[in-house]
């Protein structure tokens, strides 16, 4: 049960949540709290839903 929540929320991430992957300007070093908040939000909720 716990997988397809986090598998829920991946997709939920994926269509809702900005992509920083795709930026080929964006540079981790110089990301706001926000973004760095969000990256470790989405990278949580993945490694979860992959388990």
């Amino acid at each position: 049960m716990k997988k397809n929540i986090f598998k829920t929320l991946a997709a939920i991430n994926k269509k809702v949540l900005p992509i920083y992957s795709k930026d080929h300007n964006f540079d981790l070093s110089k990301a706001s709290k926000i973004q760095m908040a969000l990256i470790g939000y989405k990278t949580w909720v993945t490694k979860n839903a992959l388990d």
